[in-house]
């Protein structure tokens, strides 16, 4: 009975105009307030906002000429070894002897550049065609390097001409002197094959290193010059107080070009 009694008095008095009306705690206006901004926020940055990408690839310091495996034409054993790795030697300059049933030939290098690997040892037996040295094609050893980096063959097309580059230089503590600067001078058309690679950097160990994942698109990088001891320009104020040298492996972020968080559809 006394549920019974509520409920009729209830009915007798549905409407309690008397009575205050609470739409809202004041902690939920301010939850309220919050989410509006955020949204607007949101809704404003999508319009108006970009979102920067990079795209990350092995490569390697060298100049822009490359370099070659200078292989033996003679069979026999090694006598002299006429030059010593980091040596610059003109086109046609003796690099080593070899002693022959025909008695001693000179083994010449091809084309000028910097000995940058020398395989050949006195004493060793070479075959004909076999590897003896890695010659650098620079004529001058204050000829700028330039970065080779290698991306996967569906990643060229995304990368423009100009775009920024941060190298992370094996030999050099990230932590305490940063990145190397560049940008992208050019963008090669088309996928290289090992042997291409091998043809330019003169080491057939590094075209497989970058081939491992298919065949890759080289991406030519120009490095910033600066004046600290490196010659080039970092990330840090003075780079490293120390020379960097060529044949170096090296990390690139390439800074790809802004895109738009949103593609609207407007009819």
């Amino acid at each position: 009975m006394q549920f019974r009694q509520k409920a009729l008095s209830k009915l007798q008095s549905p409407e309690e105009l008397d009575l205050p009306v609470r739409f809202a705690r004041p902690q939920g206006r301010l939850v309220l307030a919050v989410t509006v901004v955020v949204m607007a926020a949101a809704s404003f940055w999508a319009f108006t906002g970009s979102v920067s990408s990079k795209l990350s690839a092995p490569g390697i310091l060298t100049h822009a000429e490359g370099s070659y495996m200078l292989q033996s034409p003679y069979a026999g054993q090694i006598t002299q070894v006429l030059a010593k790795e980091g040596q610059l030697l003109p086109p046609g300059a003796p690099l080593l002897e070899v002693g022959t049933d025909r008695g001693a030939r000179t083994v010449r290098v091809v084309a000028g550049g910097r000995v940058t690997t020398l395989v050949a040892k006195i004493g060793s037996v070479v075959t004909t065609g076999a590897d003896v040295a890695t010659v650098e094609r620079v004529t001058s050893p204050d000829d700028p390097m330039v970065a080779v980096l290698y991306v996967p063959g569906g990643s060229g097309g995304t990368i423009p001409v100009g775009a920024p580059v941060d190298l992370s230089v094996q030999s050099v503590p990230q932590q305490r002197f940063g990145v190397l600067r560049g940008r992208v001078k050019a963008v090669g058309r088309a996928p290289q094959t090992p042997a291409q690679i091998s043809g330019f950097l003169g080491d057939s160990r590094l075209a497989a290193q970058f081939s491992r994942q298919g065949n890759p698109v080289a991406v030519l990088v120009q490095l910033e010059r600066s004046a600290t001891t490196s010659g080039y320009r970092w990330s840090s104020a003075g780079g490293p107080p120390y020379a960097v040298d060529s044949t170096t492996p090296v990390t690139g972020a390439v800074h790809l070009s802004a895109q738009r968080p949103v593609d609207w559809l407007l009819p």
